[in-house]
């Protein structure tokens, strides 16, 4: 067998094609297949358009892909492609190969190998590893994204979660919004504002989607996205994520801790010092050091412990199986709060009454979640895990970018899309 036949078969021409040449260039450490039609070709060509018969008109000037390596050498499949002529309309079109991949640059095997590179590593790696541009590489992604995005389905569709993104410094975000059930992103723009909503159901539509047929919407206590939902989904039902009600329990105490160092009894300040990350942990997970220290601080009557254990009492109403007993605890959970924060001289316990106040308002958007039992720790995971890539790839060029990434990680598209 020659070495043109081995080529022609590991490629998979058929009959169609047939490899001319390869040979292997020293100085640039390349192999290169010269690859040329074969009159078979013209046996199953049709017009596009009028599906009629078509001849050959002319052939293109000699274009290249990139290939897969040979062991550990660089391989560029060369080929002057036949333009068709339909007999019926008169149309020329270009005949497409069967090795070559959506980005016209790269043959589908290497489209493949690439993309399998890009989900576990940064662009600028890959292009390095593979000895290609990143700008060429983004390209492919972008239209391989773009096929596979175009034919997503989203019918089934019922259960949305929506959290922002922050794209860089400053006040640039994107929202993402997600479906909680089958855990993939459905839809990231810039913003997030109420009419961000107004383009995701546009965007859930365009994919067989209905914006009527969302039942929940899990979110913060972002009143952007809480007017969004009410004017674009009728019969969502807004359920405040739990993770966020404890994050903004965590921040009250936070700034208990801060007031008690400024206007604490003597000596609290340097009680309360380097325990930020003390506050944040639950009891069970926390080791034998910190537990000693914990304990020697609750001997000594500090606010920032009481405000601990409010946040402690808030978290385990969480764990109640009644929604009827959950929201009698939320009130009477309220009411502690108030009382404790009026037998204060200072106003050290003012970002606890804040909290309170903003439990009450969302009490029906919290108590929503033991109807649905919705949480945002897919979207969570989701924005922990694209600011670690972020770290990695030293950023994006811009929030096309980081949504083109986002579709591709978290889109469960089917990709690579041929």
């Amino acid at each position: 067998m020659t070495p043109e036949r081995m080529f022609q078969e590991l490629l998979g021409l058929g009959l169609n094609w047939e490899v001319m040449e390869s040979r292997f260039d020293r100085e640039t450490s390349t192999v290169i297949l010269e690859i040329r039609e074969t009159a078979r070709l013209w046996e199953r060509e049709r017009c596009p358009k009028e599906g009629g018969l078509v001849y050959c008109y002319d052939h293109t000037e000699e274009l290249v892909w990139r290939h897969l390596n040979v062991f550990q050498h660089r391989c560029e499949i060369r080929c002057r492609l036949p333009r068709k002529k339909c007999r019926q309309c008169g149309g020329v079109y270009r005949v497409r190969p069967p090795w070559e991949g959506l980005s016209g640059h790269f043959t589908r095997e290497f489209e493949a190998y690439a993309l399998l590179l890009l989900r576990e590593m940064p662009v600028k790696k890959v292009a390095e590893l593979v000895g290609e541009s990143d700008t060429r590489l983004w390209r492919m992604l972008f239209k391989h994204v773009d096929a596979a995005y175009a034919q997503a389905d989203f019918s089934r569709v019922c259960c949305v979660g929506v959290d922002e993104l922050n794209v860089r410094k400053g006040q640039e975000y994107v929202s993402v919004f997600a479906d909680l059930l089958a855990k993939r992103v459905l839809f990231a723009t810039e913003g997030r504002d109420k009419a961000t909503w107004e383009r995701f159901v546009q965007a859930l539509e365009a994919h067989n989607g209905h914006r009527h047929a969302i039942t929940q919407a899990s979110m913060d206590m972002s009143l952007a996205y809480q007017s969004g939902v009410a004017q674009s989904c009728r019969n969502a039902q807004v359920v405040f994520d739990k993770f966020h009600v404890i994050s903004h329990a965590n921040e009250a105490v936070d700034k208990v801790r801060r007031a008690e160092i400024q206007l604490g009894a003597r000596g609290a300040g340097q009680k309360l010092r380097r325990t930020l990350w003390l506050w944040r942990k639950n009891p069970e997970n926390l080791s034998a050091a910190e537990q000693a220290r914990m304990e020697q601080l609750d001997q000594e009557n500090l606010c920032t412990a009481k405000a601990y254990q409010m946040r402690l009492c808030l978290q385990d109403i969480y764990r109640l199986e009644s929604v009827q007993e959950a929201q009698h605890r939320f009130r009477a959970w309220c009411r502690w709060v108030r009382w404790v924060a009026r037998k204060q001289v200072s106003l050290m316990f003012l970002s606890m009454v804040k909290l309170a106040q903003m439990v009450e308002t969302h009490l029906p958007g919290i108590l929503a979640h033991w109807k649905w039992r919705l949480t945002n720790a897919f979207m969570e995971g989701l924005n922990s895990l694209f600011q670690a890539t972020k770290r990695k790839a030293r950023g994006y060029r811009s929030s096309e970018y980081l949504i083109t990434m986002l579709y591709f990680v978290a889109g469960k598209l089917r990709l690579p899309h041929f």
